[in-house]
């Protein structure tokens, strides 16, 4: 209570003047000794986020780290060993310029070309352009059914981040094929380059669209995109290294 004069305070509730020795209000007929102000409660703040984005990254956070709690050291040397690898092929792929077609030449070239030309035949139903399209579309889709697979049926991320990995070198070995749609260089299947054929996937899809002179532009973009997908592979993958680590050191 704030103190108005030297024989005098307010009351608690309505203000009003009272004497120190007065056990009640004149104004609203309180009685001092008995009233107890209603304090407002604060809102307690929750611990955890609330709306439909925090709901989002809870939700992200869960199917891309939290649902690892593998403790086994085994399976933690395994991934070590994956992980080492993956990082050291990667970031060859990543210094080494795009027009070398180092990624074309690799040995994962030949793992990604039944996925290219089983995309062709997929896409048969779709049309000319989706025909031609398909190819590319089967080679990146499947890293990405991969990844898919691990996190909702296996609930492995870190298998996760390993096809995420081959994601991004499935567009890096694409871009070279971009880049050449039209010098039209590259060896094909046949033993032939597109100058002895009718073109090739790319030297068309950029015809059709009428952008054929933006295809060293369009790969460049193509094996950035990659890059940056690979560098996120190392980045989840190593964070949920560690967090395998600090489990098993507990």
């Amino acid at each position: 209570m704030r103190t108005v004069g030297a024989s005098t305070t307010q009351c608690p509730k309505c203000q009003a003047e009272r004497l120190n020795q007065a056990t009640e209000c004149v104004r609203c007929g309180i009685i001092f000794a008995k009233y107890r102000p209603e304090v407002a409660r604060a809102p307690v703040a929750s611990s955890s986020p609330s709306g439909p984005h925090s709901q989002w990254l809870l939700t992200a956070k869960q199917w891309l780290i939290e649902s690892d709690r593998t403790t086994d050291s085994m399976t933690f040397y395994g991934r070590a060993v994956v992980f080492v690898g993956l990082v050291w092929w990667g970031w060859t792929f990543i210094v080494t310029p795009l027009e070398t077609n180092y990624t074309g030449e690799s040995f994962l070239h030949l793992i990604n070309l039944p996925f290219h030309e089983a995309g062709h035949l997929i896409f048969i139903p779709f049309g000319r352009f989706m025909t031609i399209l398909g190819g590319t579309l089967g080679q990146i889709l499947m890293p990405m059914i991969c990844l898919a697979t691990f996190l909702v049926k296996t609930r492995d991320p870190f298998g996760a981040s390993v096809a995420l990995w081959w994601t991004a070198e499935s567009l890096m070995d694409i871009a070279p094929y971009i880049n050449d749609a039209r010098a039209l260089d590259l060896m094909l299947i046949g033993g032939v380059t597109g100058k002895e054929t009718d073109g090739h996937d790319w030297n068309n899809i950029l015809t059709m669209l009428g952008l054929l002179e933006w295809d060293h532009r369009l790969a460049h973009l193509t094996y950035n995109i990659g890059i940056l997908l690979m560098l996120g592979s190392f980045l989840w993958g190593g964070f949920l290294l560690l967090r395998h680590y600090r489990r098993l050191s507990a």
